[in-house]
């Protein structure tokens, strides 16, 4: 089972066999080096080049959206929503963010989450998004991590309702803490969440 840790805010690593960070930001304490990071868009708060160097090594492979390459600069690969990529043994499916009643995150700017399966486990990061349709069409999620602060993304109601869509094994909620969102609506979410959820 793949070890899975909230970072602050939207960022997360994912290891298991590989390390996989994604939106590395404000990152402090032990930072492994990367096989690959994804950057799901270009808010300041989810693409941070000064965090992606902490954890970027010359083998350090990077999925972003494509409005966020020339801010990485370097080797980067630019991808929309509805991609699939093989890199570094993960498989990376991208899926639409975005808001369907704010004007923070449009469709049209292809902002990203993602579908990562690593040690044959499927974990969806969500992005910065409302519920949305692709949600019904994951197929199998062993792990959501979901936003829930509200304000820029679905809040704690939405995204419990997104969770009855995915039907995953397990809910992580992001998107709180710092910004935006509090420990209550991580708790709430919880409450609300018919799936089993774990607040880090």
């Amino acid at each position: 089972m793949a070890k899975i840790e909230w970072l602050g805010h939207a960022s997360f690593r994912i290891t298991n066999g590989v390390t996989v960070y994604i939106d590395p930001w404000k990152l402090s304490g032990d930072t492994p080096k990367a096989d690959l990071i994804l950057v799901s868009h270009s808010h300041g708060d989810h693409l941070s080049p000064e965090d992606i160097e902490k954890v970027r090594a010359a083998e350090t492979a990077i999925l972003c959206a494509k409005d966020c390459v020339e801010k990485i600069g370097g080797e980067v690969t630019g991808v929309g929503p509805a991609e699939t990529h093989e890199v570094a043994g993960v498989t990376v499916r991208t899926t639409p963010a975005y808001n369907t009643d704010k004007e923070f995150h449009p469709r049209e700017n292809d902002w990203l989450g993602f579908v990562v399966t690593v040690g044959g486990e499927t974990i969806y990061y969500a992005g910065d998004t409302d519920v949305t349709p692709v949600m019904a069409e994951l197929g199998q999620v062993d792990v959501a991590l979901l936003p829930v602060g509200g304000t820029y993304t679905m809040d704690a109601k939405e995204a419990a309702q997104a969770a009855d869509t995915i039907k995953p094994g397990r809910c992580i909620p992001y998107h709180w803490g710092d910004i935006v969102g509090t420990r209550e609506d991580a708790e709430q979410f919880e409450k609300l969440c018919a799936c089993p959820t774990k607040i880090q």
